[in-house]
């Protein structure tokens, strides 16, 4: 039925931006490669939009979805974060290979997912597309112009260390298999009680995007990990519990 096909075929174009995206980043096309995986996220977003509008979700849509986000979300940003490194370099060093954990964590983390029903309304762990966002807003920053001198300038320093971009790397991929719980945009009911971080993160990241352009697409991942933390200390402390 073409009716089932149309979310794997959304799908399918996540994974073919990702693809496509490795080739640009492979001949030093960073800034559209990093168009090519916000492509992917939106067709992402379709694909599970299309799937419950057209009530056709199943188990293949499901594998499907997690092998497109392993080549997008994982394996692209991946290969992001070694180009920033270096990599591509004549004489590249053993350390400007080391984000390349990113892909075999994301695998694992999507595996783990497929097989996990605690995370119907949140995460365990963080999910591949917080982890593309990161990385691929650093060659959108290097083609606009900075918001504040002094945060391109701490964006510059980042990228122009090997070392610092391979420790990051590694505790994005630590964040991505960690038991840490994190806050999904999935709604039980839209009301505030219910909801303050999903609407602190999302009227948040607005602003914040409305200020800073693509220079707060890294803060906006920083800022979604720091306001799951609080979100999950405050209702333990309240003694709230409840299904993520």
């Amino acid at each position: 039925m073409i009716k089932a096909e149309i979310p794997n075929a959304l799908t399918l174009c996540n994974l073919l931006c990702g693809a496509v995206a490795i080739y640009f980043i492979s001949s030093g096309m960073a800034a559209t490669a990093s168009v090519l995986l916000l492509a992917a996220a939106g067709f992402d977003f379709l694909d599970g939009f299309a799937a419950r509008l057209l009530g056709v979700s199943g188990a293949m849509g499901k594998e499907l979805d997690s092998l497109a986000d392993v080549i997008s979300f994982g394996l692209a940003p991946a290969f992001l974060a070694i180009y920033l490194a270096g990599a591509f370099s004549e004489t590249p060093e053993w350390t400007n290979f080391l984000p390349l954990i990113m892909a075999a964590a994301a695998a694992y983390r999507l595996a783990k997912f497929n097989l996990d029903e605690r995370q119907t309304y949140g995460f365990i762990g963080m999910p591949t597309p917080a982890n593309a966002l990161f990385w691929l807003s650093f060659p959108l920053m290097a083609e606009a112009s900075p918001a504040f001198p002094w945060l391109g300038e701490l964006f510059l320093q980042f990228t122009s260390s090997a070392l610092a971009i391979a420790a990051v790397a590694l505790v994005a991929s630590w964040l991505m298999i960690s038991e840490l719980p994190l806050i999904a945009l999935k709604f039980e009911n839209y009301g505030w009680a219910s909801n303050k971080a999903r609407y602190t993160l999302i009227f948040g990241s607005v602003l914040l995007f409305i200020a800073l352009r693509f220079y707060a697409l890294p803060i906006i991942v920083i800022l979604y990990i720091l306001i799951s933390i609080v979100d999950r200390s405050l209702k333990q402390k309240h003694g709230i519990h409840r299904r993520n």
